[in-house]
């Protein structure tokens, strides 16, 4: 899973980047306004994945795993001016957004657009991504309509006149200043978008940095929108929080009060925001988390730890996280009989422990 930090020009992107990551670019300078894309990759803070270890004292402890990718060059206008092809194409490839909001005065780092105004921010960078969807939308529908002259009757003119009808509500909707991602959209039909990038359509987490003030973001932002979630967080702090040792971390949140970094929250948000879950395996050789997507199959499940294991399923052994820990060993989790046989169809849960049969 990537998710792409976007923001305005000095938004404070890079901050929350190096929080996230524990990295050290430099915050200070005025943006360069020139297209530039830094990633890394993040381990999902997950208690359960501790508390698995610390039963089966593994070899390998693995958590599961999210990329970020800090992206410069969003900007008023961008619409206007059109998006070059690295650019599309990086934003394309995002499973979700982290819109940073800067909310806060700083002296040294002018606001590009004269004031601090996070609602306002917000919208501008919203407007964009509209009009760049609105206007794939529409050569879409132009390329269709050419199409449909040139089809004869038949399942490939149906085709396209079903095409046309989905391509229509979207222009509709985003000719509403409605993003995509606001509309029911079944999944064949999302499976038949996903090569077009619609930005609209991708979740948003709406991160708003307060600076050194703990405040809620409602304070800042009304943005009321499907798959999307609002956060706020002192973007200075943690990010000092991050770059510390565990144990000077531990002091340093005692003496500001706080009982967790909330860019562990962030994180598990993001995660979640996608519609993805995690699942584990266990032993002496490796406890691991593992990413599917909510609803998968257990043979989903199977193939995401090794492809063999799908092609070859015969069957799953599977206890919850909750009935492991209380019966302390699988040996006890299988006498109180709550360690179970699944078959292919089983609808993998967060937080169960799978151990698949295969006959490969």
């Amino acid at each position: 899973m990537e998710l792409g930090i976007i923001g305005l020009p000095n938004s404070s992107k890079t901050t929350i980047f190096n929080a996230l990551t524990r990295g050290d670019r430099p915050t200070s300078a005025t943006s360069s306004g020139k297209l530039e894309f830094h990633t890394a990759v993040v381990d999902v803070p997950d208690p359960r994945v501790d508390a698995l270890s610390a039963l089966f004292k593994p070899r390998k402890t693995l958590y599961a795993k999210v990329t970020y990718t800090d992206i410069a060059g969003l900007d008023t206008g961008m619409a206007q001016k059109g998006l070059s092809g690295q650019l599309r194409h990086r934003l394309s490839q995002m499973d979700a957004f982290i819109h940073v909001l800067r909310a806060f005065e700083d002296a040294s780092v002018s606001h590009p657009l004269g004031s601090i105004n996070p609602q306002r921010d917000l919208e501008v960078l919203d407007q964009e991504m509209l009009l760049l969807d609105l206007l794939a939308v529409q050569g879409r529908l132009e390329r269709i309509a050419e199409s449909i002259k040139r089809a004869k009757k038949g399942e490939e003119r149906q085709t396209l006149e079903l095409e046309q009808a989905l391509f229509e509500r979207l222009h509709d909707a985003l000719e509403a200043e409605t993003p995509l991602r606001d509309l029911e959209i079944s999944e064949e039909e999302l499976n038949g978008l996903r090569g077009f990038g619609f930005l609209t359509l991708k979740p948003m987490l709406v991160l708003v940095n307060t600076g050194e003030e703990r405040v809620a973001p409602e304070r800042f932002v009304a943005y009321d929108h499907r798959h999307t979630v609002i956060m706020s967080l002192q973007g200075k702090l943690e990010m000092e929080i991050a770059q510390l040792e565990p144990e000077e971390a531990t002091v340093f949140m005692e003496e500001f009060d706080i009982a967790e970094p909330a860019l562990n929250r962030m994180i598990q948000a993001s995660y979640q925001l996608v519609g993805l879950q995690s699942f584990f395996t266990v032993g002496e050789d490796e406890v691991r988390a593992w990413t599917v997507r909510q609803g998968a199959a257990a043979v989903e499940a199977a193939g995401a730890i090794h492809s063999d294991l799908a092609k070859g399923f015969i069957r799953a052994e599977v206890v919850t996280y909750d009935d492991l820990i209380a019966a302390g060993s699988m040996a006890e989790a299988k006498k109180a009989a709550t360690l179970r046989l699944e078959g292919k169809d089983y609808l993998v849960k967060d937080g169960d422990i799978l151990h698949v049969r295969s006959s490969l």
